[in-house]
């Protein structure tokens, strides 16, 4: 269990993938550009490949992002977030919001 103010740090954001593409010699990781609503767009190391096969195929997805996490190399890229996502025997899906929101909209 964790404390609301534990919880009140993870920032989460939407954010528009601008690019998507798969890590040569990996088989889980995808390198995202992601727009959360700053000047630069951010780099995002997601082990998703497995969903989705054909990784321009999220190009324009608004996707839920933690924001605020300690940048971390993964496969040697440097990885400034995370993708939310949800899995369960029925399947995998991104978050995604249901309606028109601005990218950098902060999820409360």
């Amino acid at each position: 269990m964790i404390t609301i103010d534990d919880f009140k740090k993870v920032e989460i954001k939407i954010g528009k993938i601008l690019s998507a593409e798969k890590i040569p010699d990996t088989d889980r990781f995808i390198k995202l550009r992601v727009d959360l609503g700053e000047e630069i767009p951010r780099q995002i190391i997601s082990g998703i490949a497995l969903y989705f096969p054909d990784p321009p195929l999220l190009v324009g997805k608004m996707c839920t992002f933690v924001s605020n996490l300690e940048p971390r190399t993964i496969k040697g890229f440097e990885s400034n977030g995370m993708i939310m996502a949800v899995s369960d025997e029925n399947g995998f899906s991104l978050l995604e919001p249901s309606s028109e929101i601005s990218v950098g909209s902060t999820v409360r």
